[in-house]
């Protein structure tokens, strides 16, 4: 059994977006990648409206079974965070449209799952999805990346057993028992520190 996993690492000026299918024995393997965006300075309404439009045709060309989303979580610049809000709506829309679950995940949660270190940095993180995707090179830009990375998490998270929780209920519930790869394990310990609102 596999499961297709969508990631999105939104943004207005750069919003990645992964494609992987993870068989059951965690292997997972690049469907697509890219980055849709727009320029600094562009209406709120056309950046939203590229996003949109890029969203749409991703999940009607790949079909994917989950939507894997970067958490927003409070950072010292608030208009990025909006920004970042405002692509998660649209995307999460989209999802919603089609009944497609989708599942959040803290950047701590996604380093800590594909590094074994909820501390990375973006180089780190793109040169572990360069050698789990059995890729060439890393993928570029560093969103590009981070949303494979969010798709990889997701799929090892649920071991593949099915689509998982939705948006509402990505973050509760625990990592499986058993089979966890020492950077599941670690993945889990980081899931508890998010809760705690420590990231």
């Amino acid at each position: 059994m596999s499961l297709r996993v969508l990631g999105v690492d939104p943004g207005l000026t750069r919003c990645g977006l992964g494609v992987v299918e993870v068989e059951g024995n965690r292997r997972a393997t690049l469907v697509a990648v890219g980055v849709v965006g727009t320029v600094a300075g562009t209406a709120l309404d056309a950046r939203l409206l590229v996003i949109s439009e890029a969203i749409e045709l991703w999940l009607d060309t790949h079909r994917p079974d989950v939507l894997a989303v970067e958490r927003v979580f409070s950072q010292l610049n608030v208009s990025t965070v909006m920004g970042t809000a405002q692509a998660s709506g649209v995307v999460i829309a989209a999802a919603a449209r089609r009944g497609i679950p989708v599942a959040l995940h803290t950047p701590t949660e996604v380093k800590a799952a594909v590094t074994g270190s909820g501390s990375a940095n973006k180089d780190a993180v793109g040169k572990m999805v360069t050698k789990i995707l059995r890729l060439d090179e890393m993928p570029k830009p560093a969103d590009a990346a981070d949303a494979l990375a969010l798709a990889i998490t997701h799929a090892w998270r649920r071991g593949v057993a099915g689509p998982g929780p939705t948006a509402g209920s990505a973050s509760r519930g625990a990592a499986p028992a058993s089979g966890q790869t020492p950077a599941q394990r670690l993945w889990a310990e980081a899931e508890a520190r998010a809760k705690r609102g420590s990231y």
